[in-house]
């Protein structure tokens, strides 16, 4: 990556080592928005893309969310010029008789969840807010949060916006029914699960919104809430308990597990750590949060991920819309702002003072029940397992939830084109095709269980094909097995993990009887027939360009081959390293696959379905943005 490129993030060069380096950070973010308000400063329009709903919410977007970091920054005794710009913008988008007016709230609109960054700005800074405006100008303000926080949410993360809202009220003295803040707060915690997890609505999915969203928005409500000190203790203990698990989300240079929907929020995943200082929750030794919150802008710092004026991008680490959502508009990275949380709290606050230190070792694989994941700590990486999440109505909902593996280092493909099988991705995924156009993968499950640390599915292919899945660890290698049976011949392609594609084709691959891996100038990836004998060719394939999270143009070791009608049995092992010797000699070297029968055995005797599995999912009309 060039460094004119990287010198457009506004976080590259900056060390994010001190307080005072992240409030820096905060601005620096936010500045690039400023050319884009409009005069009425009640508008960001950043670019022409659409998003499911309409150009007024998405210009909302552009205008609220940033004041999740600006609202912390200000409270903790930092500076911000623009608040005349945020007054008057406030006004005027409430303002039904103006212009630039954000649009009547419905109920499930997007809008509602632009308020609740307003809401906190009005709990936080309300001298800087809503104090210097007049009689009349307070009355707009008043009356259009008083109308969107009687309106219907979603029943999940969602209710958290009205909470949010009414904080703000309450420290405005715009007086307000209680009742339907409590009702909403008994309606979350009604959420909760085992192990600090929560469940996000009626879906099976724990994605990033349980650590930036759930608990993020229930430490802010037991830091500022009064009176309701029992449930502001329990969202306390709920995190407490929750940051043991999800630590294994994180790798040991700060990047986040790629994993789900909503990545282009980007370091909103270091939202968590933040949350957790602010509500002043010692889950960790307070330098290990350090470490977590600070390697993780760190490694945003050294990520592509903006336009050329330095305005946050859809996409990843580099602008991408294949990975998009349906209700990510051009405002909607800056989520990120969440991760600015801490600059509330003082400089002499612990998690300022203490030393930073490093992520702790991990041997052994990792159970996260819940999730129904395993996750391996590997040199440079997390690598987790996945089995027992779904997701039916969003686009490449499958690459998102339902893949075999998931990685800190490597993040995940997109397909690009569903109608060419032969250049399919397919990194920790196994496809089948009938006709070698067309293809499907795992994508809603019929069963699911883990055992200690091993991993089963069973799920369906164009409804006629059957298969079972058991993953197994085996640091650095994972081992999968699959029981396919079908009525026709298929056509089958297994990908390993992605690796960074490099130019004037500098990389070397090695190709054998069922094996082939990839290295490039830093990463080695493997991928290995265990099935006996070997059933598939094997190939080192180039996918469609920015169809990865993370690099833009990658490599994928696959296996290729038929699978015939009846009953066959398919078992593969996968790995990738750093590269250097050692992880050369272990490319060559893949671990004995167990065996079935003892397998199933193992599952019969131990197997238990986890959390996320037991949700029974609701029929929904579509994706609901956020």
């Amino acid at each position: 990556m060039t460094d004119r490129i990287l010198q457009a993030n506004p976080l590259h060069g900056n060390p994010l080592s001190t307080r005072g380096d992240v409030a820096k950070a905060a601005l620096d973010v936010f500045n690039p928005l400023l050319p884009w308000f409009s005069d009425s400063g009640a508008r960001v329009a950043l670019s022409a893309s659409a998003a499911i709903f309409d150009r007024a919410a998405a210009d909302l977007e552009g205008f609220a969310r940033p004041l999740w970091g600006l609202a912390p920054l200000v409270s903790g005794g930092g500076s911000f010029e623009h608040w005349d710009l945020y007054r008057r913008g406030l006004v005027s988008g409430m303002d039904p008789n103006h212009p630039d007016y954000w649009g009547d709230v419905a109920d499930r609109n997007q809008r509602l969840v632009e308020l609740a960054a307003i809401g906190l700005a009005l709990r936080l800074v309300p001298e800087h807010v809503f104090d210097p405006l007049s009689v009349e100008e307070k009355a707009i303000v008043a009356t259009y949060l008083l109308k969107a926080r009687d309106r219907d949410y979603v029943d999940n993360n969602w209710k958290f916006f009205r909470v949010l809202v009414d904080l703000g009220l309450e420290q405005c003295g715009i007086a307000f029914d209680r009742k339907g803040t409590g009702d909403y707060l008994d309606d979350l915690e009604a959420f909760e699960l085992e192990d600090g997890w929560y469940r996000d609505g009626p879906v099976r999915r724990m994605d990033h919104y349980i650590p930036f969203a759930m608990h993020f928005y229930g430490l802010i409500y037991a830091r500022l809430q009064k009176g309701d000190d029992a449930r502001a203790e329990r969202f306390r203990t709920r995190a407490r308990r929750f940051a043991l698990d999800i630590r294994h989300w994180y790798g040991p240079d700060g990047a986040s597990l790629a994993f789900g929907r909503s990545q282009t929020y980007r370091f909103a995943a270091a939202g968590f750590w933040a949350a957790l200082a602010y509500a002043d929750v010692d889950a960790l030794p307070w330098g290990e949060i350090k470490g977590y919150y600070l390697r993780h802008l760190r490694w945003w710092a050294d990520q592509p991920m903006t336009d050329r004026d330095g305005v946050l991008s859809i996409g990843y680490s580099y602008p991408n819309l294949f990975l998009s959502e349906s209700y990510n508009s051009a405002g909607s990275p800056y989520w990120a702002m969440k991760a600015f949380l801490p600059l509330a709290i003082p400089e002499d606050h612990p998690f300022w003072t203490a030393e930073e230190l490093p992520a702790p070792t991990f041997d052994a694989p990792i159970p996260l029940t819940q999730p129904g994941m395993v996750a391996m700590h590997t040199p440079g990486n997390v690598v987790v397992l996945s089995s027992g999440q779904e997701h039916d109505l969003m686009r490449v909902a499958a690459e998102k939830y339902a893949k075999f593996v998931y990685s800190t280092r490597y993040g995940f493909s997109v397909e690009a084109n569903d109608r060419h099988f032969e250049g399919a991705a397919l990194d920790g995924m196994i496809g089948f095709s009938k006709d070698g156009i067309h293809f499907g993968m795992r994508e809603m499950l019929d069963e699911a269980l883990i055992a200690g640390d091993r991993l089963y599915s069973k799920w369906r292919v164009f409804d006629s094909v059957t298969v079972e899945t058991w993953l197994i660890p085996a640091n650095p290698w994972h081992i999968r097995i699959h029981r396919i049976e079908t009525s026709e011949a298929l056509k089958t392609i297994e990908g390993g993990f992605a690796i960074r594609r490099s130019d004037f084709g500098a990389d070397r691959t090695a190709i054998g009887e069922g094996h082939a891996q990839a290295e490039n100038a830093t990463d080695i990836s493997a991928i290995h027939d265990l099935t006996h004998p070997a059933k598939r060719a094997a190939r080192a394939h180039f996918p469609l360009p920015n169809t990865n999270l993370i690099h833009a143009k990658t490599i994928v070791p696959q296996l290729t081959g038929t699978v015939p009608a009846g009953v066959t049995v398919l078992m593969t092992a996968a790995m990738a390293l750093p590269l250097d010797d050692r992880a050369r000699a272990q490319a060559v070297s893949p671990p004995q696959a167990p065996e079935l029968a003892a397998l199933k055995a193992h599952f019969d005797a131990h197997g238990v379905p986890p959390g996320v599995f037991t949700l029974k999912p609701k029929p929904a009309s579509g994706p609901r943005p956020n």
